[in-house]
């Protein structure tokens, strides 16, 4: 399901136009953005947290020149579903 998918089902479910839900789902996702640039979780109770995840460092290996390479600690975006949606999709 696309974004655009997404928006005509609200749209259709809840009578507001779509101009309105596509402004309200974009601000929604700048948020999130924004939140986990900033290092905080978002969490939305039965649907599930997005959250920051720390990788450590670790080394790699080029294999091309046949070195190794060391990839330093970053942190990544992850999403974790609540119980209540793990079980809906099961």
């Amino acid at each position: 399901m696309t974004k655009a998918e997404i928006v005509s089902e609200i749209a259709k479910s809840t009578g507001i136009d779509k101009a309105s839900v596509l402004e309200t789902i974009e601000k929604f996702m700048e948020e999130v953005k924004d939140s986990l640039a900033n290092g905080e979780n978002v969490y939305l109770r039965g649907f599930g947290s997005f959250i920051v995840k720390t990788r450590s460092q670790k080394t790699a290996r080029n294999i091309s020149k046949n070195t190794t390479i060391i990839i330093p600690e970053h942190n990544i975006p992850a999403f974790k579903p609540a119980k209540v949606f793990m079980d809906a999709v099961k």
